[in-house]
This record gives structure tokens, C-alpha cells and sequence, in this order.
């Protein structure tokens, strides 16, 4: 589960091979003026069937649903958002009644909800008879998740409704109108009234809507029925319904048909086709054929994996299947290749006991041929397994590693030199070798109990220091880390910032967009997203344009931001907030990957218990410009990748950055 947006409601998803997704990041309720409470109304004339609480599931498919939730619960969600159509709409405090979840299985929840035997609500007149009643209190059953602050949500864990894992069913092809579900609805008398159906613009709370009387105290109102059903039951149960982020099943189709169902809505609703001259018709014919003869599993998923790799996508992917892997790939030599900026390639580690070593290869030596072609064509002639990616820089570290696997037996001829003598030429032949691989993957190399934030005070400058190494970790934690650190940066009164994100997946959008909050005295802009809208098979905006807001810390001084190709998703949306008006100074060996589709509709479930993504969300600029896809964000420093830096001997990337804050100090 995700924190939601002003418009998503319960669930915006980004992903670990990570999701991107930029929301609103509003101020922390201490710094807006908040109305006064209504005072408690109780109804009149309710009877023995008045319900006092609810209780139900909440299952869920999203493999990203449960993701960073530390502290979730189903809200009495005030509709009055929905009712005016006001995704600004901010849920009072003080009516905020809330139940607990509970974990069934893998795929549902339970909760529980008691009502208030006087809610407060918001009443809303929603009679169209043109004359000014008390109103009725609108609501729906609700899943969220606090992140920020005390218990309840606040204005930077959402706004406006739910249109996921909530009791109403919402349409996204209509500005996530609600077409459905169930409501429950509170009247301060009976002599209010409630719409009977949704009218002749099929809208409900419009002023065509017939209307039919209610009585006092709680309804529930069943919107699948014709007209709407009100009723009573005192422990009704509701199911909450998934929505939107619900996986597309298709597993219990033929390999052929899955394919198919799969191919004919991915090339309709895939948002960058243009952009990456995709063939959808050549895709079709080279890939159709190959599931029609797949006669086994194996077949069946080397084929789907070939689809995949031939989308020039970082969000695109299947699920891993670790006996194929370890058949194609399960071999290597114990060695760790890296380029430098000259195009060398060496040796950056070499694993004692292995092939490469007792061949006399050492660590920091050149690599000039490979299976008897050099280096470099060997290297542009690989299509990396753990693909596919977005940019050339995020491919790149993929290609280095993919060169040595190979299936376990398999000979190579690789001609080297090291640090110190002539060149020399050996035979090298692959054994079952995963050390290296892990070695090669940044995400194997942090602590088991490393913080997704720490910091420190760098000794020989006194400049601060953050590294955030995810997005996706639990997110209140984070939250309460980040008012943490800058708070303690802002006491020790630190003249400038260093933010390290070089090896950060991505996670949750908001989030890393809350974050970049603290650094910014005003709102900003930042970007909307569009999606394929089966009514009218265009891309069209959804939702309000995602926007910035100034946080309730603010750091002033001089920031560098630390990148590279592992800075992925959400965390490229921290980094391109952190860039508006060169607020920070963008350090690197090499631009971010350039993966920045949002693809919390684009989950599928395959035959074979196989997971498949594709990003359905695309990020533009007001003005209709692409951001991220494709190009990632491009260093202001760009940092050579020397001898020394490839092989850990110095952190060039930090030293470049410590060099361009104290002049920016120097300067002042």
C-alpha cells in the first residue's frame, strides 16, 4: 500500500524496480489555520436497526499493496470532497473515525469499524430542489495508511477521496466519478433526502438526480441497485473493493490466449510508444508465434522474457525464475568488470578460489579481448538479462555484469593485463558462481540493519550528509528519520548539504516529493500524469498537476545531490523536484536510469504463476513535455569514473560535491 494522492485515494503505486510518481506535499496542519469543530448533532428518531459498526475484507492483489504500511487503519472517509468535486478537499481532523486492519492471509485483510453515535462529518446539502437544507453527512469505508505526524491523516497523507480499497467503486475513465458500490450516509432528521439513481448524465450529485426521503441516524446506500437501495442492519458487513490497482488475471488462460490479452491491452495503454519508435505489429508478429509453439514452461517464459527485453523500459519486467536463471546464467568466472570514462574496462574485483583468479588475473587489470573480440563490441553485443532498461547509463552496469554469466561449463578465451606486467591470454571456464553477482548489485551491498536514512557530519568540511537508499521502506519511520535529520542539520547549524540517492530504487513518490519539500520556501509545479482513457482512446490527464509543497522545516543553505544509473523511479522524481530552479546541484558519474512510467495499473498475472508489469502512467510537464523517460536527470558536475574511483580507492562523486558547496559557500 502506498500513500495516496489528492485524487488516487488509497493506493498510488510505485514499484521496487520502482514506481514514479509525483504528488501533492501540502503543510503539516499546525501551519494552516483549521476550522472549528462542528459540535456533535445527535440523530432524531433512529431505531432498533441504527448500525453502530462495520466490519468486512479488504482483499487485495497489488503486489505493492502492504508495501512501507506501518501504521494502517480504515477511515469513516468524508465524501464532501467527492460530492463537490474538490480533490483539494482536506478530511477534518476531528471527524476522522477509525477502525483496525488485521492480516487474514497474502491476500486479505480484515477490518472493523465503529460508528460514532454523532459523527462529524460534513454536512452537505445534496437535495437539488433548489431550497437550503441541513444536508446529510456523505461517507465511505475507507483503507489508508498514516505517514506523517500523529495517528491521523493530515494533509500530506491525502486528500479529496479514495478510488482504491474503498466501499465506493470509482470509474478512472470518468475523473474517477463514483458508478458504484456502497455509501453510508448519516442525517441529522427524516426530512432529508438522498438521489434514487444516478439520472439521465449518469453522475451522481448532480442536479438531475431524482431524489427519494431517508430517515434519521445511518443508511447504508447500495449504488448497484436500480433505484439505490437505503437501508439499515447494525453490523452490516462491506468488503472494501480494490479498484483501479487491481492485478489483471490472466492466468487461467492458454499461454497463446494470455499472450494475446496481454499484447492487445499493454500496446493500447503503454504511454510511451512514440517516444521509443515501439513496432507493436513487428513485436506481435516475432513474439505471437513463439507462445503458439511453446510446449513447455520453460519455452513459454523464455519467450515472455524475450518480450519483455524488447521494450526499452526500466519498468517493464517479468517475475524472476531463479531454475532458469541458474541454467542460462548460473555461471561465472569470480570477477567484477567496471568502465571507466576512457572506455577501459578493468577488473574491479576479483574473487579469491574462482577461475579469473587462478587464471592470474588480479584486481585493476585491463580487459582487452573477450571470447576473441575486444572489450568494447563484446560489451555493446549484450542484452542484459536483468533488463530492460530506459537509458543507455542504466544498461550500461547491466551489460559489464551480463558479459560473465553464462551457463555453468562454458569456456571463454579473454586476453588481460595487470597493474603490473605484460599482456597475458587464458582460458577461463565458467563454474556455479553467485558471489559474483552479488557483489555487482548495489542492492546486496548495504547493511541488513542500515536506516533507509542516516546522516552525519562530514569531519574535514563540517558539511551534512544524508543517504536515503530506498523509497519504500516503512513510511512513517522514514518520515519521522527525515523531521530527525534536518532538524539536527538545522541545530548544528550546517552551512550546506550533501544528499546521496546513487543507490536508491525508488518506492513511493509522494514521499520522496514530501521530502524534497524541506528545501523549498514555496509551491511549485512539478508535473501530471496521463493514461489511456478507454473511452475516448486518448492519453489525457488525470487528477490534479502534482505539486510541491514547502515543508514544516526548511533548510536554506547550499544542497548537492549525489547520482547515478541505481537512482531509479521515485527516487529520479526527488531528484528532479530537488533541481527546480537549480535548487540543488546535481553531482554524478553518469545521469540517473531514466525509468519514470507509474505502474500501479500495469500489474498482470500470467499462466505459470508468472508477474508481469508495464507502466501505464506517463509524466509530463504543464506544457506537455515528457520528463525523465528515457533521459533521466543529468548531472551539473559530471564526475569521470577513473582507475582509482572504480576500484573504491576514492569516492570522486563526494569529493566533487564537497569542492562545488564550498565554493558555492565561498562565494556568499
Amino acid at each position: 500500500m502506498h500513500r495516496r494522492t489528492a485524487f488516487v485515494g488509497s493506493i498510488t503505486v510505485l514499484i521496487a524496480v520502482s514506481v514514479a510518481c509525483i504528488t501533492t506535499t501540502p503543510p503539516q496542519p499546525s501551519a494552516t489555520p483549521t476550522a472549528p469543530l462542528p459540535e456533535p448533532v445527535p440523530a432524531q428518531g433512529v431505531g432498533p436497526d441504527e448500525p453502530v459498526s462495520i466490519s468486512g475484507r479488504i482483499p487485495f492483489t497489488s503486489p505493492f499493496f502492504l508495501e512501507g504500511n506501518a501504521e494502517p487503519f480504515v477511515l469513516l472517509e468524508d465524501e464532501t470532497g467527492f460530492v463537490r468535486r474538490d480533490r483539494e478537499f482536506v478530511f477534518p481532523l476531528g471527524g476522522q473515525a477509525i477502525g483496525p486492519v488485521e492480516q487474514v492471509d497474502d491476500q486479505t485483510l480484515r477490518y472493523t469499524l465503529p460508528l460514532p453515535s454523532a459523527p462529524l462529518g460534513t454536512l452537505v446539502d445534496i437535495d437539488p430542489d433548489g431550497a437550503e437544507d441541513r444536508g446529510v453527512m456523505v461517507f465511505a469505508i475507507a483503507y489508508w495508511s498514516n505517514t506523517w505526524g500523529g495517528p491521523f491523516l493530515e494533509p500530506r497523507d491525502g486528500r479529496g477521496w479514495s478510488n482504491a480499497y474503498t466501499s465506493a467503486r470509482t470509474d478512472p475513465n470518468r475523473e474517477d466519478e463514483i458508478v458504484g458500490g456502497t455509501l453510508l450516509i448519516w442525517a441529522p432528521d427524516a426530512s432529508q433526502a438522498f438521489p434514487s439513481d444516478f439520472g439521465p448524465d449518469e453522475l451522481l450529485f448532480t442536479d438531475d438526480d431524482p431524489v427519494q426521503p431517508i430517515q434519521a441516524g445511518y443508511s447504508l446506500v447500495d449504488l448497484e441497485s436500480v433505484p439505490f437501495r437505503i437501508y439499515k442492519e447494525p453490523t452490516p458487513e462491506l468488503d472494501l473493493l480494490e479498484g483501479a490497482t487491481a492485478v489483471n488475471d490472466f492466468s487461467s488462460m492458454s499461454y497463446p490466449e494470455a499472450f494475446t490479452t496481454l499484447f492487445d491491452k499493454v500496446s493500447r495503454e503503454y504511454p510511451f510508444t512514440p517516444d521509443k519508435g515501439i513496432d507493436w505489429a513487428a513485436l506481435e508478429a516475432e513474439f505471437l508465434p513463439r507462445m503458439q509453439a511453446a510446449d513447455t514452461y520453460a519455452e513459454y517464459y523464455r519467450a515472455l522474457k524475450d518480450f519483455t527485453l524488447a521494450i526499452p523500459d526500466g519498468h517493464v519486467g517479468v517475475s524472476f525464475n531463479a531454475d532458469i536463471f541458474y541454467e542460462d546464467y548460473g555461471g561465472s568466472f569470480g570477477v567484477v568488470l567496471a568502465e571507466l570514462s576512457d572506455g577501459t574496462v578493468i577488473a574491479s574485483q576479483v574473487l579469491d578460489g574462482l577461475p579469473a583468479a587462478e587464471a592470474g588475473l588480479a584486481r585493476g587489470a585491463e580487459i582487452q579481448t573477450w571470447s576473441g573480440k575486444p572489450i568494447q563490441a563484446a560489451l555493446d553485443a549484450v542484452v542484459p538479462y536483468f533488463g530492460p532498461f530506459s537509458s543507455h547509463q542504466a544498461e550500461r552496469p547491466m551489460q559489464l555484469l551480463s558479459l560473465t554469466r553464462v551457463p555453468i561449463g562454458t569456456q571463454i578465451d579473454v586476453r588481460f593485463r595487470n597493474p603490473v606486467g605484460a599482456p597475458q591470454d587464458a582460458t577461463l571456464e565458467a563454474v556455479a558462481d553467485y558471489d559474483s553477482l552479488f557483489a555487482a548489485l548495489p542492492e546486496f551491498n548495504f547493511d541488513e540493519v542500515q536506516q533507509p536514512i542516516e546522516g552525519e557530519v562530514l569531519d574535514e568540511s563540517g558539511i551534512g550528509y544524508l543517504q536515503i537508499t530506498t523509497f519504500s521502506e516503512d513510511y512513517n519511520l522514514m518520515a519521522r528519520l527525515w523531521d530527525f535529520h534536518i532538524q539536527k542539520l538545522l541545530d548544528a547549524e550546517v552551512p550546506a548539504l550533501i544528499i546521496d540517492v546513487r543507490s536508491n530504487p525508488g518506492g513511493n513518490g509522494a514521499l520522496a516529493t514530501d521530502l524534497a519539500g524541506y528545501f523549498f520556501d514555496e509551491e511549485m509545479v512539478l508535473s501530471v500524469e496521463k493514461y489511456f482513457n478507454e473511452r475516448t482512446g486518448q492519453f489525457e490527464e488525470r487528477g490534479i498537476p502534482s505539486r510541491m509543497e514547502p515543508g514544516p522545516l526548511h533548510f536554506g543553505g547550499p544542497v548537492a545531490i549525489l547520482v547515478g544509473p541505481n537512482c531509479v523511479s521515485a527516487c529520479e522524481g526527488f531528484v528532479y523536484a530537488m533541481s527546480q530552479g537549480h535548487r540543488a546541484t546535481i553531482v554524478g558519474h553518469s545521469a540517473t536510469a531514466g525509468a519514470y512510467g507509474e505502474v500501479g495499473r500495469g500489474q498482470y498475472t500470467m499462466p505459470g504463476d508468472l508477474s508481469l508489469q508495464f507502466p501505464t502512467g506517463r509524466p509530463e510537464t504543464t506544457g506537455g513535455d515528457l520528463i525523465i523517460e528515457g533521459v533521466g536527470i543529468a548531472p551539473d558536475i559530471l564526475v569521470p569514473v577513473t582507475r582509482e574511483s572504480a576500484l573504491g580507492q576514492v569516492d570522486a562523486v563526494r569529493a566533487a560535491a564537497v569542492d562545488a558547496l564550498q565554493q558555492q559557500l565561498a562565494s556568499r
